[in-house]
């Protein structure tokens, strides 16, 4: 299960960060025994925050991140990701 947890966070990540994209503002990342905290955003507009929960019963990742896609429209994905597999919510 915490395998899956790991996977749905990198590739949320890998989805929202551009490489050719620097990070304006300070990236800022805290990790507790229980959980973390997770946002970045870059100088073309993508906006990433994740949180994650771990204790004996629970393990799960949620977040959203947002972009504008090449048409001009705004892309925001929320999704979870926990025992139930990763679900994630698209609005363009």
């Amino acid at each position: 299960m915490k395998f899956v947890i790991v996977l749905a966070c990198l590739l949320a990540v890998a989805c929202a960060v551009d490489e050719r994209s620097a990070v304006t503002t300070e990236e800022r990342v805290q990790v507790n025994p229980d959980g973390f905290n997770y946002n970045v955003e870059t100088s073309n507009g993508i906006e990433l925050n994740q949180q994650g929960k771990v204790d004996e019963h629970t393990n799960s990742v949620s977040g959203s991140y947002k972009y504008t896609a090449p048409d001009g429209s705004l892309v925001v994905v929320t999704y979870t990701a926990d025992e139930n597999g990763y679900k994630a919510d698209v609005k363009v």
